[in-house]
């Protein structure tokens, strides 16, 4: 089995849907960061995840990566959450943000604000003003979701 697919096993045990892990580099220190979310829905949104069940799962995946490190050398282990404003980039996260706000910019420059109704192979389909507009995956240059305030 590979490392993210253990994290996934691990990350399900406490009942949380793995999102991404990603390395990135920040102030001249390496970072694994594992983004978790909520599997329940309340009101047609996402629960939060608790800041408890963030370091619950910090202290399950820490002995794994002792064994397997995710890169050669020194780094930090980050758990949390993407955030409520957040980068799509696979289908997986279009998934996984259906009910919410999203924002696209599609490679033809065009814009398309809505809400993500639903991901049927590799189409996306967007409520736009009432009216429901649907957009192949490829078709997307950037997206994330966004939070009306």
């Amino acid at each position: 089995m590979s490392l993210e697919s253990d994290i996934n096993s691990l990350v399900k045990s406490v009942d949380l849907e793995l999102y991404d892990t990603t390395v990135v580099s920040e102030n001249d220190e390496t970072i694994y960061r594992v983004s978790v979310i909520s599997k329940e829905i309340v009101s047609g949104k996402r629960a939060g995840v608790s800041l408890d069940s963030c370091v619950e799962l910090t202290h399950l995946i820490s002995p794994l990566l002792d064994v397997t490190p995710p890169v050669s050398g020194d780094y930090r282990l980050e758990v949390g959450t993407p955030g409520i404003e957040r980068k799509l980039s696979t289908l997986k996260h279009y998934l996984l943000s259906i009910g919410e706000k999203v924002s696209l910019l599609l490679v033809n420059k065009e814009k398309c604000k809505g809400t993500l109704i639903k991901v049927q192979d590799s189409k996306i389909f967007v409520n736009v003003d009432g009216e429901e507009v649907v957009i192949d995956f490829y078709d997307i240059n950037k997206a994330k979701t966004y939070f009306e305030w």
